[in-house]
């Protein structure tokens, strides 16, 4: 997977029906980082093993992120 944009990991977390410092909590990083990687205009700023944390918290709530390529794919 790319790595996800900040508004990306936002909408995860709201459709997730976590709060930031949930979030922060599940994904042992801290709720500046959050704040900092959901702000980030294009690519999630951060450490990549924080970014994937809280991907892997977000996808163990349910969240299934995908490329923009797979979306713009025909078929």
């Amino acid at each position: 997977m790319d790595k996800p944009t900040g508004r990306q990991i936002a909408a995860a977390r709201i459709l997730a029906g976590f709060t930031q410092s949930e979030l922060a909590e599940r994904s042992k990083v801290s709720v500046p980082t959050i704040k900092r990687m959901e702000g980030s205009d294009g690519p999630a700023v951060g450490m990549v093993n924080n970014v994937e944390a809280v991907c892997r918290a977000l996808e163990s709530a349910g969240i299934e992120f995908s490329s923009p390529r797979m979306a713009a794919a025909p078929g």
